[in-house]
């Protein structure tokens, strides 16, 4: 046998590519693009091959994987009789490392999935993770349209996204900021017209300035963290979050507690900037929303958009 290819999953799990258990890992029990590659560079799996028993390649995105997939891969090199290692691995590009030894390779594994950014802990937040597999599962969450076009064309930004959140009744709440790598403030490049607990006024001048900067300026830090996060790492999230907010766009400013959903997808551009988009809708009912309006038609046509796109 030339080749043995074998995967790790998130959770430390070893499958074989187009196993029953691999697809369940995945999500997608029958997809029709190159799921390998997909787990690898979305979902935090990592590729561990063995080449005409001579040589070792594993396969990474590191910013998307998690510590259990990593021991287990280390662990597997310490019981390996061979001494040739090549490291492929994704950062704005793909890269590749050859090493002769396997303590060297270890330790340039846990040197590349070191931390990044990860979020700030704040009190008044409370964030609970979600199982982001399960969209797919659940034909009446409005998230999975969204969820169902980043997987199928890989986390490519396109002009049909703002449509398709019309479509889906998404758009009124659908925020895009945009992520660049040496440009550690995340700013919004488009916001929906559902965001005015923020103030109305601030709304329609906001796009072009920083999440951190918004009137509430405790939950801009802690929203900027989870950006940050989600384009460093190129992997989604699904969250249940509660907090208090102030409703600017009320008589009295009045703070009310808040339950929402939310989900934030990474989105590649032509340029190194990543594009974050976040989709939210309050549990229990929505008091900050408001009813469509003519300036959802407008934004039919896709150009907001596409000069997204250009300008990225």
């Amino acid at each position: 046998m030339e080749h043995l290819t074998i995967l790790v999953s998130p959770e430390g799990q070893w499958v074989l590519p187009g196993t029953s258990e691999f697809f369940a890992a995945l999500g997608d029990p029958d997809p029709d693009y190159d799921a390998v590659s997909f787990a690898v560079r979305n979902l935090g799996f990592i590729k561990f091959e063995v080449i005409r028993q001579s040589v070792v390649e594993i396969e990474l995105h590191p910013r998307a994987v998690e510590l259990p997939a990593l021991l287990a891969v280390q662990q597997q090199l310490l019981s390996s009789d061979l001494r040739l290692f090549r490291i492929k691995y994704f950062d704005t590009s793909w890269h590749s490392e050859i090493s002769s030894s396997v303590e060297g390779t270890i330790a340039r594994l846990s040197e590349l999935c070191g931390p990044h950014s990860t979020p700030m802990i704040n009190d008044r937040f409370l964030v609970e993770p979600q199982d982001f597999a399960m969209l797919f599962e659940d034909e009446h969450n409005a998230f999975r349209v969204i969820a169902q076009k980043w997987r199928v064309s890989f986390g490519h930004f396109d002009p049909n996204i703002i449509p398709l959140a019309m479509r889906s009744q998404l758009l009124p709440r659908l925020a895009i900021i945009g992520v660049k790598p040496r440009q550690r403030d995340p700013v919004w490049r488009f916001v929906g017209h559902g965001h005015g607990w923020m103030g109305e006024e601030y709304v329609h001048k906001m796009v072009g300035e920083k999440v951190e900067d918004i009137p509430d300026k405790d939950y801009g830090e802690w929203a900027s963290g989870f950006y940050r996060s989600v384009a460093e790492s190129g992997r989604p999230r699904y969250d249940l979050v509660n907090t208090s907010v102030q409703y600017r766009n009320a008589p009295g400013k009045p703070w009310r507690p808040v339950r929402y959903e939310r989900l934030l997808l990474p989105w590649k551009t032509p340029s190194e900037e990543i594009f974050v988009t976040l989709c939210s809708r309050t549990v229990g009912g929505d008091t900050a929303a408001k009813p469509p309006s003519a300036w959802d038609e407008m934004a039919g046509d896709s150009s907001e958009s596409r000069k997204l796109v250009m300008s990225s």
